[in-house]
């Protein structure tokens, strides 16, 4: 076993939300992805996090928290999804799922076509488009049995550009930093009127024995249809939340 495998393996270890996930072969995977995540960044800027133990903690670790709480065979979406967390990582280790990736940042989406490709992860598939328009298309909207957005805005202005992809029974679920109960009540008249309510709210933490992470997850269930008139379009979203 490599040392990124070993070291990528104790990570997980330590921190129960993360504990038995990763094994040997997947995180021989995960190495050779981030061999080749941080060669492309050196031209691409991908991201900030440019160390392996950085990586290991707030990209891979981080981003595998929510593997557990998605559902067997799940069609999932990614909203915002960068440079591919959480995409890489839920591939990598739930074979069963398929997941789009949205970003409407085309260079990160072309590295993410480019890159699942590469690693033979066929059932990622990839869009280069806003998540509102995608929640106005029928091949799309309400589609979806899990929506993820990890890292990306405030709860109340996710919700309107992620609640309309899940289908009814479905959750969405926001992957953030330490989040207050401000933002929470904030975001409950968007939660309700997009037809969802606050099913969960997970409060952990990650550590790698030296840096410790406080993180918290969301869980949305859709119980009832969203109203047609959403999501709408990105400029009234930011100027009057819901």
């Amino acid at each position: 076993m490599t040392e990124f495998s070993k070291k990528l393996i104790s990570v997980a270890e330590l921190n129960e939300a993360t504990r038995g996930l990763i094994n040997e072969e997947s995180a021989n995977k995960f190495m050779e992805f981030t061999s080749h995540m941080l060669k492309v960044n050196e031209v691409m800027n991908l991201t900030a996090i440019r160390d392996i133990d950085g990586v290991i903690l707030k990209h891979i670790v981080d981003s595998c928290a929510i593997v557990p709480y998605i559902k067997e065979n799940a069609k999932i979406a990614d909203i915002g999804c960068g440079g591919g967390f959480p995409t890489f990582p839920i591939a990598i280790l739930r074979g069963d799922v398929s997941i789009l990736a949205v970003d409407s940042v085309t260079k990160k989406v072309d590295y993410v076509k480019s890159t699942k490709e590469l690693f033979h992860l066929d059932k990622i598939s990839v869009s280069n488009r806003r998540a509102e328009d995608l929640g106005k298309d029928k091949a799309y909207r309400e589609s979806f049995d899990t929506v993820c957005a990890r890292a990306v805005g405030r709860l109340n202005l996710l919700c309107e550009l992620c609640i309309p992809l899940v289908r009814p029974g479905g959750v969405f679920i926001a992957m953030k930093s330490k989040t207050t109960d401000n933002e929470l009540e904030e975001a409950k008249n968007a939660i309700e009127l997009l037809g969802g309510f606050c099913e969960r709210v997970i409060n952990y933490t990650l550590t790698d024995g030296n840096e410790t992470l406080e993180r918290t997850m969301i869980i949305i269930r859709k119980q009832t249809l969203t109203p047609t008139k959403y999501p709408r379009n990105n400029s009234q979203i930011s100027k009057k939340p819901l």
